[in-house]
Formats: structure tokens, C-alpha cells, sequence
């Protein structure tokens, strides 16, 4: 028995520090060890148990005094074991009250059962169904290690709200990092041409780069109803929603799709590319806030931002908002084809990116040959 229990007590301690709880490990991996020290008893070497238990006297008085400094559940354990080292002591010197080792058992019995029951308890159903008891004192943590507030709203795309907060920023003219089923973006209204020339500012891009618009799904661009060849459809709907922006030409009817006082602003004079997104939380977004203006979550002539943490410290002070989404699914931007003549002379890959130019050479010769 006394092996087995500081089998338990090592196996606790070894878990304990894979949470990198080190207080908590450390006080399973001494009681380990004055449970294993308990063989000495069996083979008769009293005098070897007395000294280890001195030793283990002084060890856990450190240990109580860091354990209160966590819950009381922890602190009133440390506490037992002192006690019950004391238990041991005395019956090794033959002079150990019955009465003392039976009541010094049931409180550890009991605060061993409770403690394990409440950490099993809070840690299934995440929150504190068994009160573990508030530290008695805590060490003050001084500002430097309080962390800095990010410099613009920073909401969970997981949440409702977050994406709430993310369209009305952008339905009042804000300027916003998005993540994209490529990298991170930053996205304007197109209701907004001032939102959009902010954009330029923002990421110091040069006048003469076009800015393209993502929608929300194909049956939109089909309701504005663009003069658009049957091939030209049938491409897009074999390349939407993905990673492929398509660069057509540009009319009034993008006025019918809802980009609004924003025409002159994306695109260039004749073309526009429009990109349908795979990703359910931008296309959420889209539909509530109508076509966005979308760019690169980077400043000019550096790397894309792959998670929301790159674009907070590098545009964070610069932007409205930034809808955290953790890691991106790509590492680089879309791939861009112009198919303003497509009926003549076919596609032009503009710029390679996460799909490569041969599939989507492959996938306008499967539509043409159909």
C-alpha cells in the first residue's frame, strides 16, 4: 500500500507539471517521496526514517508557505502533511496517541478526497462548481507587467457580436483588418470612397495599384447583371468561391451590385476584380455590410499578414477595428487572371498565388473544351 501511494503521489506530481503548475508538482513529488521513504519502516531502519522526516519537516514548511499563496484547498493539504510527518515521527519514537493518528488521517482523507473531487469537477465542466478557497495573501503585479491594450477593437470572429461590431465600423466609413480564405486583408465599404482612399494611407499603396471588391456569393453579381459572355459564367462558377479573383470589365451595373459612391475608387478605369471568398465569416460580413473594397493586411512591399496578431502590431494603430481569427488558411495572397478577353484570346494570369497558374489553366481549357 505504501508503495502504491507514492506510485499515485509521483504520477500526480509528473501530470501536475505537464500543466506547468510547478507549485502543484513539486508538493505531489515531495509527498511522493516521503511516502516511498515509509519502506525504510518495513525494513526496520527507524533511525533513517526519523532523519528523512526531519528533512521533510522543514521541505513542506516551504511548501506551505507557497501554497498559500494559491487556494486554501492546497495550503490546507501542505498542512495535513506537516501534521502527519509529525504522526510518523512520533510513532517511530513509540509514542504516537491513538486517537491523534485517527483523527490526523480522516482530515487528510478528507482533504485529499475533496481536493481531487474539485479539481476533477471544475476542470470537466470548465468553472468553479467546488470552491477551492481564495489565496491568503497575493503578490502585487506592478504595471509594466499588466499587458498594453490593443490600439483598435479586436473581436472574435467566432462571436456574433464581434462580427456585429466589425460591420458597423465598416457601415460608418472605418477602415478594418478581415481575415480571408487567403491572408489577412484590410477591408472599406464601398458605400465609402473615403474609407477607401484611407486604405492607400494606410498601407502606403501607391495611387496607381487598383483595389478589388469581394462579394458574397456568384447570385449577386448575377442580380446586377453584367455583360458577360457564357463563358466568362461558367469560368467563375468553376473558380468562385476560392482563391482565384477574376479581372472583368467595369460598368454601371457594378452600381446595381452596391458598390455606390465607391465606383471610382476601385478598379481602374476599365476593369475591376471581383473575388468570391471560401470563408463563412467573411461572407457573413459581406452580406452584412455589401460589397467590400479589399487589399492586403500589409504595408506596401512587405510580407502578407498570416494571423491577426501581425496585423494589430503593424496597422493595429492605424485601424478602426480587427476581426481576430487566428492563423490564415494561406500563406500568400490570391491568384489574380484577367479575363476581360476571354472570348478572344483567353486568360492572363496577372499573379500567381496560393492556387497555382497551371490548375487554372487547367480549369479555363475543362470550361472552353465543355
Amino acid at each position: 500500500l505504501i508503495l502504491i501511494g507514492g506510485f499515485v503521489q509521483l504520477l500526480a506530481g509528473f501530470l501536475v507539471f505537464r500543466k506547468y503548475d510547478h507549485l502543484g508538482g513539486a508538493a505531489f513529488l515531495t509527498f511522493s517521496a516521503l511516502w516511498s521513504h515509509l519502506v525504510t519502516i518495513g525494513a526496520g531502519n527507524s533511525e533513517g526514517f526519523t532523519a528523512g522526516s526531519i528533512a521533510f519537516l522543514v521541505l513542506n514548511a516551504f511548501l506551505i508557505i507557497l501554497a498559500s499563496s494559491f487556494n486554501v484547498v492546497l495550503l490546507c493539504m501542505t498542512l495535513a502533511m506537516e501534521l502527519l510527518t509529525i504522526c510518523f515521527l512520533l510513532f517511530t519514537l513509540e509514542n504516537l496517541p491513538l486517537p491523534f493518528e485517527i483523527v490526523m488521517l480522516s482530515i487528510f482523507g478528507i482533504i485529499c478526497f475533496y481536493g481531487a473531487t474539485a479539481s476533477l469537477a471544475n476542470s470537466m465542466f470548465g468553472k468553479d462548481l467546488m470552491m477551492m478557497g481564495p489565496p491568503l495573501f497575493t503578490a502585487e503585479s506592478s504595471k509594466k507587467d499588466t499587458e498594453d491594450p490593443p490600439p483598435c477593437i479586436c473581436p472574435k470572429s467566432h462571436c456574433t457580436s464581434g462580427l456585429r461590431t466589425i460591420a458597423d465600423l465598416l457601415n460608418t466609413g472605418a477602415v478594418c483588418g478581415v481575415p480571408t480564405d487567403t491572408v489577412y486583408a484590410l477591408a472599406a465599404s464601398c458605400k465609402h470612397p473615403q474609407a477607401i482612399e484611407k486604405v492607400y494611407r494606410i498601407k502606403d499603396r501607391p495611387q496607381e495599384k487598383p483595389i478589388c471588391i469581394f462579394i458574397s456569393n456568384l447570385d449577386q453579381l448575377r442580380a446586377a447583371a453584367p455583360p458577360i459572355s457564357p463563358l466568362l459564367w461558367e469560368f467563375m462558377e468553376n473558380v468562385y468561391p476560392g482563391g482565384i479573383g477574376c479581372i472583368i470589365k467595369k460598368g454601371e451595373w457594378l452600381k446595381k451590385l452596391g458598390v455606390g459612391a465607391g465606383y471610382s475608387r476601385v478598379g481602374t478605369q476599365d476593369s475591376i476584380m471581383i473575388r468570391v471568398p471560401d470563408l463563412t465569416v467573411l461572407v457573413h460580413l459581406i452580406d452584412m455590410t455589401g460589397p467590400l473594397a479589399i487589399t492586403s493586411a500589409n504595408p506596401s512591399g512587405e510580407v502578407d499578414s498570416t494571423h491577426h496578431d501581425m496585423v494589430i502590431s503593424r496597422l493595429g494603430h492605424k485601424l478602426e477595428g480587427v476581426l481576430c481569427d487566428g492563423e490564415s488558411d494561406e500563406v500568400v495572397a490570391s491568384t489574380v487572371v484577367n479575363c476581360t478577353k476571354i472570348d478572344e484570346s483567353g486568360i492572363t494570369i496577372v499573379r500567381e498565388g496560393c492556387i497555382p497558374a497551371g490548375k487554372v489553366i487547367q480549369i479555363f481549357e475543362s470550361v472552353k473544351n465543355r
